[in-house]
């Protein structure tokens, strides 16, 4: 066998592990659950005005880990930065549109790696930050450099929301807490569960 077929099946395996993974992720994010009997709040997210109900995920509260503040009335609450075994940390958050009219979201949010912006708006410029190892994580990327995050949104409405998630490397299994950056928004610490 050459070396090119052997580096294409390779990079075949690699791809189908990472949409192994991501279906696997997908799956355990969004398996029912009972509504617990609460009603639903007035406000609806734009995930469940289409018909979605989505769960609490594990390790969720419903206080938000972090709350930081973009522009243009913009609010990403972060719900949870969860470690697994497989060495990423996926954080899940609420990006909430706080303000009185329609808002583009900010292509400053990609991020300015070529790769990433050619695959569309994302988040995509999301980093964790470790301040004792002096290290910052940035959003994995699959073999083809599409960011493992939330991608495909360009607006919100006046007071819509729409879960967003984040995969990271993770830090040594020491670290417990990171900062949280995206560009245009103000920078938070999160705890990081698992």
């Amino acid at each position: 066998m050459s070396i090119r077929v052997t580096g294409k099946a390779t990079r075949g395996m690699v791809a189908l592990a990472v949409a192994a993974g991501l279906a696997l992720g997908v799956a355990g994010c969004s398996s029912g659950g009972g509504d617990d009997g609460k009603k639903p709040d007035r406000k609806t997210s734009a995930t469940a005005s289409r018909g979605s109900n989505p769960s609490t995920q594990e390790g969720q509260s419903d206080d938000p880990l972090a709350e930081v503040k973009g522009s243009d009335g913009l609010l990403l609450q972060i719900t949870s930065a969860q470690r697994d075994s497989g060495g990423f940390v996926t954080v899940n958050a609420m990006l909430k549109n706080d303000g009185a009219k329609s808002i583009v979201i900010p292509s400053a949010l990609s991020g300015n790696e070529t790769e990433i912006i050619r695959n569309g708006r994302s988040l995509g410029g999301a980093t964790l930050v470790d301040p004792q190892g002096k290290k910052r994580y940035y959003v994995l990327r699959d073999t083809d450099g599409r960011p493992l995050t939330t991608t495909g949104f360009s607006t919100l409405k006046a007071g819509e929301n729409l879960a967003v998630f984040m995969q990271f490397p993770a830090p040594p299994a020491n670290v417990s807490e990171v900062e949280f950056q995206l560009p245009t928004f103000s920078a938070a610490t999160v705890k990081i569960s698992g």
